[in-house]
């Protein structure tokens, strides 16, 4: 995840599955080969140990009835599931990607052979935990949802002081879903001036597509997305998941927006092509003998632009002609004693 090579290459577009799968290996797979088909890079799962991460009563979120700790230990995939998986994202052509919520839980995931992590909002500013996952020297990806910019500092900071390897800072907002006034797309472009050794992307709990496409716009070189098969979207990422379809609007939106985000300005040769007829010359707009001097009253602009340019009008006010200029024709630079 080298940032100067990122930054020349198309932005990493991440389909997030959570737990969107419900513990079934088969939607799992499904998910796999949604993503692949619908423009994903990257397909993500999480892996978790409900014991390692949570106590069994910890506050509930207003998006779900069902506890945490109930759901992951109904429906979460287990080890050789993520294994299995692994393989077969590299089979069929995608980068499988994972989080883990506990320290054991990413052992077990370096274990399989996973190449880089994903570190989501709630363990941001764990920095025990996120010290000994930077001992795997593998590429990793934080979330920023739920911390402050001096927090933000104090964990980019720390990384660097811990860090073998190469990482990326999302901004997020962790809500389900989120205002539109709390996304702050802006927020990017601080990132980028004031994180320069991160890869700065976007992680999008909306469930729209248009922040997301509205991130890539603003700079950020990654993009997850959480997403859902269709007909199977009841559990705690439900209001924040996005179908397959919708996936593939945002991922062929973004491969457009793309090819626009150059920073050069040059006149381009389709340009110059209409640059002939749709800018403005100089032109006589009554007959003016020769010896006249060209004044503000028998001058002015008009297309085509393959004479004199008008932005030299101020210039040539005053200089005498060598020649007669007939009424209605472009003034030459040959008819001018005054050189421009």
């Amino acid at each position: 995840m080298d940032a100067n090579k990122l930054k020349k290459s198309n932005i990493i577009l991440i389909a997030e599955a959570c737990d969107n799968h419900f513990g079934s290996l088969k939607n799992a797979k499904k998910m796999v080969v949604e993503a692949k088909k619908n423009g994903a890079n990257v397909i993500k799962f999480q892996h978790h140990l409900p014991d390692e991460e949570m106590l069994k009563k910890v506050p509930k979120s207003k998006n779900f009835k069902l506890s945490l700790y109930e759901f992951l230990k109904k429906y979460s995939l287990k080890l050789s599931d993520h294994k299995e998986l692994l393989l077969f994202s590299k089979k069929i052509g995608i980068q499988y990607l994972c989080t883990p919520f506990s320290f054991k839980a990413a052992k077990e995931l370096n274990s399989i052979g996973l190449k880089w992590f994903k570190i989501g909002s709630g363990e941001f500013t764990d920095l025990p935990f996120i010290r000994e996952v930077l001992k795997f020297k593998k590429p990793v990806i934080f979330s920023t949802g739920m911390s402050s910019i001096d927090e933000i500092k104090l964990v980019y900071n720390f990384i660097l002081k811990n860090r073998k390897n190469e990482f990326a800072l999302m901004n997020c907002t962790s809500e389900y879903p989120p205002r539109l006034e709390d996304i702050n797309i802006n927020f990017i472009n601080y990132m980028k001036r004031n994180f320069l050794k991160a890869v700065i992307g976007h992680s999008d709990h909306t469930n729209d597509i248009i922040t997301s496409i509205g991130a890539a716009a603003a700079g950020a070189r990654i993009i997850e997305k959480h997403v859902h098969l269709d007909g199977l979207n009841f559990g705690p990422d439900r209001d924040v998941s996005i179908n397959f379809k919708q996936f593939g609007n945002m991922a062929k939106s973004i491969r457009l927006l793309e090819k626009s985000l150059g920073k050069e300005k040059k006149i381009y040769p389709k340009e110059k092509m209409i640059r002939k007829w749709a800018t403005r010359s100089l032109y006589a707009i009554k007959n003016i003998k020769k010896g006249e001097k060209i004044t503000k009253k028998n001058m002015w602009s008009i297309r085509p632009g393959t004479g004199i340019p008008s932005r030299f009008f101020d210039k040539i006010v005053g200089s005498k002609t060598i020649s007669k200029i007939k009424k209605g024709n472009l003034i030459k630079k040959s008819q001018l004693r005054k050189k421009i």
